[in-house]
C-alpha cells in the first residue's frame, strides 16, 4: 500500500501466490519473499521456489505467479521482480553493482527491480 498499489489477499489454502496487487486496473499474482544480501556477491539473493514438507521436491512458480516481491530488510527496500527474469533455478540475486567483466546476459541490476 505505501507503494500505491491496492492489496488484494486470497481466500482459502489453493492460491501459490500471497497476494494479489492492482494499479490503475491490472491484477498482478505476488509471491512474497525474503531477501539476503551477500556481501561476497554484491547482490541480494532470494529463493524461486517453495519445498514441499511431505516430498522435499522444490517447486517453482512459472505460470502460477506474475512477481515476487523481495523485502530486504537490512536495506529497508522493496524489489518487484518478474517471475519471467528469473528462470527456473531455486535462487536468484539482483547485483548492486555491474560485473567487473562487463558481463549483461543474465544480470539483474537491483535498481532496476526497485520500487
Amino acid at each position: 500500500m505505501e507503494y500505491n498499489f491496492t492489496i488484494l489477499i486470497p481466500f482459502g489454502d489453493s492460491a501459490r501466490y500471497d497476494l494479489v496487487i492492482e494499479k490503475e486496473g491490472n491484477f498482478w499474482r505476488v509471491q512474497c519473499k525474503t531477501g539476503r544480501i551477500s556481501r561476497q556477491l554484491g547482490a541480494l539473493e532470494f529463493n524461486t521456489t517453495s519445498q514441499d514438507a511431505r516430498t522435499w521436491k522444490r517447486r517453482g512458480y512459472t505460470g502460477e505467479i506474475d512477481y515476487f516481491a523481495v523485502y530486504c530488510e537490512e536495506l529497508d527496500a522493496v524489489y518487484l521482480v518478474p517471475v519471467d527474469d528469473v528462470g527456473t533455478s531455486s535462487a536468484a540475486s539482483l547485483r548492486f553493482d555491474a560485473p567487473r567483466n562487463n558481463q549483461r546476459k543474465g544480470v539483474r541490476l537491483a535498481q532496476n527491480y526497485e520500487i
